[in-house]
């Protein structure tokens, strides 16, 4: 079947990435570490032939720490829902193919193959920079969106904390968050996110995308499995917190077979609300998942780009308002609506959490400068 559809693929894709041995990328989720899109050289690994590839060892993963000016970061997005955002680390060690957080790699001058889920940014100084922010003079709450760029919860978060850190400083001054990842190491903070709901401080969504384990390690290689994020929502609604689930994104001809399925077992876990993002591949996303394609669902490639495109208006990404999140056209309609009947069919959704911002209370410590007089 891959020998057949070969020549059909390639002629559709203007230039194949030259890949990385799959002895040396195990476990990651790009095969190609092409060069940001600002770079004046390209650069890109390739066999030449003669074997000097053979003894390179497997991609291992770096953490460069980063002395952050700023902490909170602020959009004017008329399509979301909040409009500040903490992010704790650049890059994301997940590697979900389809992040469309990668382009942003590029700004760094590396690569948002391989390089963002192997050379990594952590921000050691975000609790106390956050600190800071919130005590500024005139800072009006709103709640802080957290996992919406790269996952809080990604493997590094282990040993750095930076998350824990973080809520700590939210909880003592009262301010409301809401929270998105792949893992099941936010159970690790039910303690300091229990505390916080029961301030109505806090919510909570897990992303899943597939519950097919064989999918999920190849689309999401390093994200936790499918069983234990729907464990993690049950843990988190057991203690409390507010839980909801987010399929994120759904793939045409890949997962969106799967919408009902997931949402049925996200509320028997205890999740309340559903929501969901249609996949965008912006900029180098595109040829990263169409190569992912190739590799790993090669007799679907022509049904999901096609597919894609339908909702995209001809293209592989439009990064129109209000459309870049849900697409358009008829197969754009039916997903909405299978997502929206399936989630009332299971009292998902009926009351959106709003969360408290009346009862912040601004950091005193905060190294904010005082007034003279």
């Amino acid at each position: 079947m891959r020998a057949a559809l070969q020549p059909l693929i390639e002629a559709e894709i203007v230039e194949e990435p030259a890949r990385l041995a799959e002895d040396r990328r195990r476990g990651r989720g790009a095969a190609s570490n092409k060069s940001g899109r600002f770079e004046p050289l390209a650069r890109e690994s390739f066999d030449d032939g003669w074997d000097s590839l053979d003894d390179l060892p497997p991609l291992k993963t770096e953490v460069q720490e980063e002395r952050a000016r700023t902490i909170i970061t602020r959009n004017e997005s008329p399509d979301i829902s909040f409009d500040r955002s903490i992010n704790p680390y650049r890059g994301c060690e997940h590697g979900c193919i389809y992040c469309f957080a990668r382009p942003s790699h590029a700004f760094m001058g590396l690569s948002p193959g391989l390089d963002f889920e192997t050379r990594l940014f952590a921000k050691p100084n975000a609790a106390q920079l956050l600190e800071r922010e919130l005590s500024r003079p005139g800072y009006v709450p709103r709640v802080i969106a957290i996992g919406t760029n790269t996952d809080p919860y990604q493997p590094l978060e282990r040993g750095y904390k930076l998350m824990r850190e973080i809520l700590e400083v939210l909880d003592n001054c009262g301010h409301p968050v809401a929270i998105v990842t792949k893992s099941a190491l936010v159970m690790r903070d039910i303690d300091i996110l229990s505390r916080m709901a029961e301030r109505n401080l806090v919510k909570v969504a897990l992303s899943v995308t597939t519950l097919d384990r064989k999918l999920c390690r190849a689309l999401e290689p390093r994200a936790s499995a499918p069983h234990k994020r729907l464990g993690a929502i049950k843990a988190l609604a057991d203690a409390g917190v507010p839980a909801s689930v987010m399929m994120a994104p759904i793939i045409p001809a890949l997962t969106d077979s799967e919408i009902e399925t997931l949402i049925e077992a996200a509320a028997e876990h205890g999740a309340r609300e559903a929501g969901y993002i249609l996949l965008r591949l912006p900029l180098e996303v595109s040829e990263l998942f169409r190569d992912w394609l190739v590799r790993e669902r090669p007799d679907r490639y022509r049904h999901v780009m096609s597919l894609i495109r339908s909702m995209r208006g001809g293209k592989d990404y439009d990064a129109k308002w209000g459309e870049r999140m849900r697409g358009r056209g008829p197969y754009a309609d039916q997903i909405a609506k299978r997502f929206s009947l399936a989630a009332k069919r299971h009292g998902l959704n009926l009351r959106r959490k709003k969360l408290n911002t009346e009862d912040f209370v601004q950091p005193q410590k905060g190294g904010v400068q005082l007034n003279l007089f």
